[in-house]
């Protein structure tokens, strides 16, 4: 197998890996769908470190935290990355932080932003906002969900990423959509 040099960065141990970034607004079926592709491709996914750490904040977050969420993701991310499998399936990336702290606090960490800039994934699958909302204490935006889908799809393409958009309001579909944008990855 032939591996690019892009391929190997210093945030992977296994060359031949590739990392995975499902994204989108919240209740857009991101979590599931990471679980499931994982389980398909007996291969590992990396959780949302922000609903671990939020579940156990007790206070309102603040924009620091989100710098500590992100740090955290990436650490959780470069563990898993020595994982001798396919594919690395990321629950989230920074640049989910990135709008959650622009739409929230009016500005991102410039570590984020850096990071945002180094850190290399395969492909990104965008995750539509056409299944219905689960309300959940941690969801903050379901009256803007589309607009926050559209604003995640403007930074993929402000930052050159390589992008498929899933949807579908049954899980089957949605399911075999990324498995189909996955095999030209």
């Amino acid at each position: 197998m032939i591996v690019s040099a892009k391929a190997m960065t210093p945030f992977s141990k296994n060359a031949a890996l590739k990392k995975i970034v499902l994204t989108g607004p919240e209740s857009s079926g991101k979590t599931s769908l990471a679980q499931k592709l994982a389980l398909h491709y007996r291969s590992d996914w990396v959780p949302e470190f922000a609903r671990h750490y939020l579940e156990n904040l007790n206070r309102p977050y603040q924009k620091s935290d989100l710098l500590k969420i992100a740090e955290a993701q990436i650490e959780t991310e470069n563990m898993r990355t020595a994982t001798p499998v396919r594919f690395l399936f990321c629950d989230t990336d920074l640049i989910t932080i990135k709008i959650w702290s622009e739409y929230r606090f009016g500005d991102c960490d410039p570590w984020i932003l850096k990071q945002i800039e180094e850190r290399t994934y395969h492909h990104y699958l965008l995750c539509k906002p056409d299944i219905a909302w689960q309300p959940d204490p941690l969801r903050e935006n379901p009256d803007d969900r589309e607009a926050l889908y559209l604003r995640y799809k403007s930074e993929l393409i402000f930052y050159k990423k390589s992008f498929s958009e899933i949807g579908g309001v049954e899980a089957s579909l949605r399911f075999q959509r990324a498995l189909a944008a996955l095999a030209a990855v």
